[in-house]
């Protein structure tokens, strides 16, 4: 009787165990008592890719269509001086980002689309620049994927800048799945690191691999619109769409293959499947994935003072959904999803500013900031 019991006892466990929900069926609730509202501080912007703060507390905004944008007590200033911006698809004038020091070099580094280089068409390019009486100055081609493509999805592309000064940012696979992201000899679908002058750091993972892009950090990635540097723990995060179902975070490791297209969460957007496999060794399991997609673009994790209720918890925007998604963290696992703002329009960026205050761009309405309701 007592090893039929202890049976029992152990399929009971297995069906508990077998209920519990897996990450992606976490559901995102509606917020039961959100203690934020939020306000307008920019408006009439289409697509607000990108947003930095100045030191004066201005703003630089990039339009995907190929605006820089300055705002300064109230009044908004296109800067003159862009480069060429090839707009096609998803892609166009994208991330902008300052240096961490830029206060002292003033340096502001811009990914765009652009058509120079090999092939027709145009691909994720990497500058730095300078800003001098509202004009981009000492302007500087850091870094042009190739070749270039017609095609318009997939373009990427974030930037940012981890504690030792180095420089990261995300190239999609530019729609060439089945060829791009495994391929160390090819561009596009990767996260690239470089120094902040564009060169090669001599410890990258593939610095002595035989023909290899010897920008790459980490590859097997599908189409990465959101990247945060993690303040509490230094590390770079990036979330990326899969295809339908599959969207994902991850947090990039020096030379790892985060599995993209031989491992995926998602199927394709007609209902088929292009793969059967959900891990495979050598391959990064995702921190996170979404299924459904909710379309992730811009993110950012919250240290400010402002959110106490929110302190340590990573915001994502839903292009697909039209919320701001908030993702509660314990010990690097997403416990708790909760929608924010919902039906607000595209969350296109979201970021925490130097105010301690969280803006994000939302698309046909423009930049708003997140405030306590008191």
């Amino acid at each position: 009787m007592k090893n039929i019991s202890s049976f029992l006892a152990i399929i009971l466990i297995s069906c508990i165990s077998c209920a519990q929900q897996t990450e992606s069926e976490i559901k995102a609730d509606p917020p039961a008592n959100i203690d934020y509202t939020n306000e307008v501080v920019v408006p009439d912007l289409n697509i607000p890719w990108g947003m930095a703060f100045l030191p004066d507390g201005s703003m630089l905004i990039t339009e995907k269509a190929g605006e820089l944008i300055h705002f300064k007590n109230g009044v908004k200033t296109t800067i003159a001086g862009l480069p060429d911006i090839y707009v096609r698809g998803q892609g166009g004038l994208m991330d902008v980002k300052l240096h961490p020091d830029y206060q002292n070099n003033g340096w502001i580094y811009i990914s765009y689309g652009s058509s120079e280089g090999e092939g027709d068409g145009g691909n994720t390019a990497i500058l730095r620049t300078k800003l001098n009486n509202n004009t981009l100055v000492e302007t500087q081609l850091l870094y042009k994927a190739g070749p270039n493509t017609k095609r318009g999805q997939h373009w990427g592309s974030r930037i940012e800048f981890d504690n030792e000064g180095y420089m990261y940012f995300s190239v999609g696979d530019r729609g060439n799945r089945d060829v791009n992201p495994q391929d160390l000899t090819r561009d596009c679908g990767k996260i690239y690191r470089l120094k902040d002058d564009g060169s090669i750091p001599d410890d990258n993972p593939f610095i002595n691999t035989a023909n290899a892009k010897t920008a790459i950090y980490s590859y097997g990635h599908r189409n990465p619109q959101g990247m945060a540097k993690n303040p509490f723990t230094g590390d770079i995060w990036v979330n990326e769409h899969g295809p339908r179902g599959g969207d994902e975070i991850n947090i990039i490791q020096k030379g790892k293959n985060f599995g993209w297209p031989v491992i995926s969460y998602g199927i394709n957007y007609d209902g088929t499947s292009f793969t059967d496999l959900t891990e495979k060794e050598g391959m990064e399991q995702p921190l996170f994935y979404w299924v459904p997609s909710i379309a992730p673009s811009g993110m950012t994790f919250v240290s400010s003072d402002n959110y106490p209720n929110w302190k340590g918890n990573v915001l994502v925007g839903s292009l697909k959904f039209e919320y701001l998604e908030r993702l509660v963290l314990e010990n690097n696992k997403v416990v708790k999803r909760e929608k924010l703002f919902e039906n607000i329009g595209r969350v296109r960026s979201v970021i925490q500013a130097p105010d301690g205050y969280i803006y994000a761009g939302i698309e046909g309405l423009g930049i708003i900031k997140i405030v306590p309701k008191n």
